[in-house]
């Protein structure tokens, strides 16, 4: 049995007094949300579940956490920090068996969407215009449109130049689908040699986090949507236009 304190929020207290809970107090409530919350909740989404003469610090919940983490180290889920908060998922090694629950197997990203955004990644802020210019090929609308409605990228301004094109740069949602806690966890654009090599390593990285994750309506529908596989088709029409 845990040894860990219960709050009961219900029990008799000094109201003179503060309500400040312990972090043993703070553990199981922590716990409790993340596993009912079914996507990642940062430290402000988390000071909501306490009333104002309880609330605790973020120094104070981050310490909770470090704590909730350590109970999970010999055990098949993890808590893990991505960049929209935490978020309880099984661990990788289980990804071959859990693979197995799913009817629709995760979608098949295109060369030329896994370009695409492997340039917005190591580049952004980036046009559409710079993206064709380093890839040689038009960039299909289809392409910038999935990435949009995936929430991977987003319009952050516009490059001060005749026409004012958009300029395109990576969201904390697409960091949270990556299992990243920000863009330094990736390989640094100096070990990067090819564009395509880039491209095949995360369609692999992408395609775990999203199989570990605990399931969420947003999650269900990435892992369910094979559209992206259009993409194919529309880079293929766009170069025997060049060509014709």
């Amino acid at each position: 049995m845990s040894s860990v304190a219960e709050y009961n929020p219900t029990s008799e207290v000094d109201n003179t007094q503060t309500l400040l809970l312990s972090t043993q107090q703070l553990v199981p409530i922590l716990e409790a949300a993340l596993f009912s919350a079914g996507e990642p909740l940062s430290l402000d989404r988390l000071l909501v579940l306490f009333q104002e003469d309880e609330k605790p610090t973020k120094a104070a919940l981050s310490e909770a956490l470090e704590i909730l983490r350590g109970h999970y180290v010999d055990r098949a889920v993890e808590l893990k920090k991505v960049a929209t908060g935490y978020r309880f998922q099984s661990k990788q090694t289980f990804a071959p068996w859990l693979q197995r629950l799913w009817e629709r197997k995760p979608p098949r990203y295109s060369r030329a969407l896994l370009e695409t955004l492997a340039l917005i990644i190591y580049r952004q802020p980036i046009t559409r215009g710079e993206i064709e210019d380093v890839r040689g090929v038009t960039v299909s609308s289809h392409i910038i449109k999935t990435l949009l409605e995936r929430e991977w990228i987003s319009v952050v301004g516009h490059r001060d130049v005749p026409g004012k094109p958009a300029l395109f740069a990576t969201t904390k949602q697409f960091l949270a689908d990556m299992n990243l806690n920000s863009l330094n966890e990736l390989p640094p654009l100096s070990e990067i040699i090819d564009l395509e090599v880039v491209g095949e390593q995360l369609a692999e990285q992408l395609k775990v986090p999203m199989e570990l994750s605990m399931a969420s309506e947003k999650n269900e529908s990435i892992v369910q949507d094979d559209s992206v596989d259009e993409t194919i088709e529309d880079e293929t029409i766009e170069r025997d236009n060049e060509h014709a």
